[in-house]
């Protein structure tokens, strides 16, 4: 056993020393980062850059790369490519960029639809750095109440309700208040939780390093050895809550991020590191979230690149070696081929593998074999609400409310999927509500005296399939009245919470499966991608779930390669660039993080220098 840590101790250390001696130029530096412009508010201008329609004629020359689809993980792939000297094209079948991150304007009414708030953006966190690298600092964000969810309880017995706080120890110390009976408890899962926050990049290693090297560090017991995490990432959150404590509201409270996936069948890892994500602090684009796709998509036009929407990917182009070389757009009538050396498909491995491969390709064992490694995820239902009233009119709040039926989340989820189409829209057991309009302070600028909420729910994709091949915004009235069953119940629970919102509503849009479907190309209507159930996330399946695939020079990015969520979407655009180029990149936005941690301490010391004088 010593000899295999040695001899592993010995192949890192070679492998660093051989990137330090031979690296390649690095595509991110500290000094591409300047000072925040000011915000750009001529809508003209904006959608100069966000919708650029493809036409022939702006494809770049000698592409390097081609990028399927512009949500955050394709175009941080893109953006980090095209710094570091590739000329990359994003391709997005939308008529408008950045995917989960654009934002749609009905009756003066800005929604977003899949970003609902950030963490790690404190200063000089690992995820700050790698935003202001593929915007070049061009991004800010306003930091949210230090109360930034709620979770209420809304059983028959009495209702509850939890303040969860960011903090280094608020965070902790405010639930130990909650449940001091349990305080053992929280402190344990707390202790958990720093585990898998600290420790995760090694499971994002694995996806870097030679699959049989990865294979051989789980089979061989030392990566077992070396961390827990490798054990905690296949841990079932349900056992692992109940070893805690038996408190169900408390088991709520660890789980709560809800995905579609009950605590029984998820990762207890993948929990833990989205509660985490916020004790630095929850963070909201300043000026919207296609704030996000704007900025990236100047970043991608500096080093010659081009992101080009109303583009969709009929096929991708692969020879008869099994080797991918170029993509087809359907524009009009005509398919027009476009080669490049690289493809990159940041629409899911579903709609990768069983739409855009040619049929010959998609039938081959090593294919099949990857796509059994993931199953659909669940779709999800959002409620989009615009109202004729301030934040103070409303007395609407910036926090983000978690409302669920029950404490037994396996209980209640399994109950509610397992209805029939006709019992569920009135027995929706948990919702999100999100106010986006009392995050921003620019709303108000923007669209001044509108307010706008957004609720989500998961929801089974089957109790909409009998309209799947009808047409958007035509898909007749019975589809109508049935989707807004599930509207009129979600809005009716937003309204006991938020009483003055029913009176002050002007606007009302339903997003079903099948809208996700259509502007978003989501699988089955699932914005989280592919389902985040445990088998997905044991040490050895994450190591063979990576970037590259069967298909040579065909990679994949976005949410299917880490986790769910804008940020790991975003991590799986930096692991993608990463395996493209052949270099780490994570460790130059290490390098960065201690250079500008250097430079702080350097001015304090110089500052408190000149005080004592």
């Amino acid at each position: 056993m010593w000899l295999l840590i040695f001899l592993v101790s010995f192949l890192i250390w070679a492998a660093g020393t051989f990137w330090y001696l031979f690296r390649k130029p690095s595509p991110f530096t500290v000094e591409s980062v300047r000072p925040a412009g000011p915000l750009e508010l001529d809508q003209r201008k904006r959608d100069k850059v966000l919708k650029q329609g493809f036409t022939k004629e702006k494809i770049p020359k000698n592409l390097d790369a081609i990028i399927i689809g512009s949500g955050i993980g394709g175009m941080t792939a893109a953006a980090t490519m095209a710094k570091a000297g590739k000329r990359v094209l994003v391709l997005e079948q939308h008529d408008v960029a950045g995917g989960c991150c654009h934002t749609f304007t009905e009756k003066g009414f800005e929604f977003d639809v899949g970003l609902h708030y950030f963490g790690q953006l404190h200063e000089n966190g690992l995820l700050k750095v790698a935003m202001d690298q593929i915007t070049e600092g061009q991004l800010e964000f306003v930091e949210l109440p230090q109360h930034f969810d709620s979770i209420v309880i809304d059983d028959s017995s009495k209702r509850r309700d939890y303040a969860l706080l960011s903090g280094r120890t608020e965070m902790e110390q405010n639930l130990k208040k909650y449940f001091p009976d349990d305080a053992k408890a929280v402190e344990e899962f707390f202790k958990l939780m720093k585990i898998t926050a600290t420790r995760i990049h090694y499971l994002a290693i694995l996806k870097l390093i030679p699959q049989w090297f990865a294979l051989f560090l789980l089979k061989s017991g030392i990566a077992d050895f070396c961390s827990s995490i490798f054990r905690l990432s296949g841990s079932n959150a349900t056992e692992m809550n109940n070893r805690l404590t038996n408190n169900k509201d408390l088991h709520v409270i660890f789980s709560y991020f809800f995905y579609g996936v009950p605590p029984k069948d998820s990762s207890f890892m993948i929990n833990a590191l989205m509660l985490h994500h916020f004790k630095r602090g929850a963070y909201y684009p300043k000026g919207g979230a296609s704030e996000i796709p704007f900025h990236i998509t100047k970043v991608i036009q500096k080093y010659g690149g081009s992101v080009l929407v109303r583009a969709p990917v009929s096929q991708i182009l692969v020879d008869t070696k099994g080797t991918a070389y170029g993509v087809t757009v359907k524009k009009g009538d005509e398919h027009v081929e476009i080669r490049a050396p690289v493809i990159i498909s940041n629409c899911g491995i579903f709609n990768t593998f069983q739409k855009l491969l040619p049929p010959e390709i998609q039938v081959k064992p090593e294919v099949q074999s990857r796509l059994d490694m993931m199953r659909p995820g669940k779709a999800s239902f959002l409620l989009f609400s615009g109202f004729d009233a301030t934040q103070e009119e409303l007395d609407i709040v910036p926090t983000s409310i978690w409302l669920f039926k029950s404490n037994d989340m396996d209980a209640m989820m399994d109950e509610f999927f397992s209805m029939s189409k006709d019992e569920a829209p009135e027995n929706v057991p948990m919702v999100l509500i999100t106010f986006p309009s009392a995050k921003d302070p620019t709303s108000q600028i923007r669209h001044p005296g509108k307010s706008c909420m957004t609720i989500l729910t998961m929801v089974n994709y089957e109790w909409f399939e009998e309209w799947k091949d009808t047409r958007v915004r035509k898909r007749g009235d019975d589809y109508f009245s049935y989707k807004m069953r599930f509207a009129s119940y979600i809005f009716d629970w937003a309204c006991k919470h938020f009483p003055k919102l029913r009176d002050k509503l002007v606007f009302q849009e339903a997003a079903t499966p099948l809208t996700n479907m259509h502007y978003l190309s989501c699988n089955r209507g699932a914005i989280y991608s592919s389902d985040h159930n445990l088998d997905r996330f044991y040490a050895e399946a994450m190591a063979r779930n990576r970037c590259d695939t069967p298909v040579k020079n065909l990679y994949l990015s976005g949410q299917d390669i880490f986790s769910c969520g804008i940020a790991g979407a975003l991590h799986g655009g930096l692991l993608c660039a990463s395996t493209v180029l052949s270099y780490p990149v994570y460790i130059d936005l290490l390098f960065i993080k201690k250079k500008l941690k250097w430079k702080k301490a350097r001015e304090a010391a110089k500052l408190a220098k000149q005080k004592q004088q």
